[in-house]
């Protein structure tokens, strides 16, 4: 085990790692008093592919088309009711308002 201090180490950093990766531990001082270890890092294991099979269920076909009401919900619901960015429409239906074109001075 390697001890040095935090100026020696900053200056030959790249050394201690190579030592720490040959399985060495290196101590890192400040003032005489041990402050940092560096140590060989585990190597991440990765999850294999397909890990989750079988743990989520398709209900009906996914390719069918979403229903009408979803649709509705997703591109015509206001995102609040009491916002006065929407305007109702000729068919009472609330829409976005059209920006304004004017520039703030």
């Amino acid at each position: 085990m390697t001890t040095v201090n935090m100026h020696e180490a900053k200056t030959r950093f790249s050394k201690l790692v190579a030592q720490v990766e040959s399985g060495e531990e290196v101590l890192i001082a400040r003032d005489g008093k041990v402050v940092a270890k560096l140590v060989r890092a585990e190597p991440q294991k990765r999850a294999k592919f397909g890990f989750a099979k079988g743990s989520v269920k398709v209900v009906g076909e996914i390719n069918d088309p979403m229903p009408d009401d979803w649709l509705d919900m997703f591109y015509n619901a206001p995102l609040s009711t009491n916002d006065d960015r929407y305007e109702r429409g000729v068919d009472g239906k609330k829409t976005l308002k059209k920006p304004s074109r004017r520039r703030a001075s």
